[in-house]
């Protein structure tokens, strides 16, 4: 059975060290994982629908659908750039239009971008927290990018990118591999087949 991993990116520019770390841990989960299948939801398209739905009660269908991705989901990825020490408000406004009980149980890693290395706490006492109300299954190694680690040399703390990626994508995989199928979403059933099973014969 193929399962399915949502990657979910808050970047909010283009192009974005966001989105460039949420291509990078899923190619990394994929290589772990060769027959899951990879769905990206890309918050920044979905700001306006976000906003509109947390003052409507009502999501229009691109938003819909992503929600419906992220719910039914075996495995999730979530990036988020830093802001003020903590999750980008699109990151949070989109997590709070999630079921509470719709990622219990689902194997999740979690990821940040910030501009210095000196925000990647907030994956700690911001995100984490965030995936343990939802009852998600955070993977103990979570992946913080700073600008230095793009391209550069880094220091003996900034050099170990692909590293950190690679581990938390074995992680992630390791617990996709042991994780229960999903519960399967309520069935409708036809009216006449619920008729014809009341038939006594």
């Amino acid at each position: 059975m193929t399962q399915n991993l949502v990657v979910v990116s808050a970047g909010l520019s283009v192009p974005s060290s966001t989105r460039l770390l949420a291509d990078r841990l899923a190619e990394a989960a994929r290589a772990e994982l060769p027959s899951v299948s990879v769905e990206f939801v890309e918050l920044r398209e979905l700001a306006t629908a976000i906003a509109n739905h947390l003052v409507t009660g009502f999501p229009n269908e691109p938003l819909r659908k992503a929600i419906e991705a992220v719910s039914a989901a075996d495995g999730l990825i979530a990036v988020t750039p830093v802001f003020a020490a903590s999750y980008s408000g699109l990151f949070k406004s989109f997590f709070d239009l999630i079921d509470p009980d719709a990622l219990t149980g689902t194997p999740t890693l979690i990821a940040a971008t910030g501009g210095t290395a000196r925000h990647s706490l907030a994956l700690d006492h911001a995100v984490r927290p965030l995936f343990a109300y939802l009852r998600a299954l955070v993977v103990p190694t979570a992946v913080f990018a700073a600008s230095e680690d793009w391209g550069g040399e880094g220091d003996a703390f900034t050099a170990h990118l692909p590293g950190r990626i690679t581990r938390a994508a074995a992680e992630l995989a390791a617990q996709l591999r042991t994780a229960p199928p999903r519960k399967e979403s309520d069935e409708v059933v036809p009216f006449a087949q619920q008729l014809s099973d009341l038939r006594l014969d």
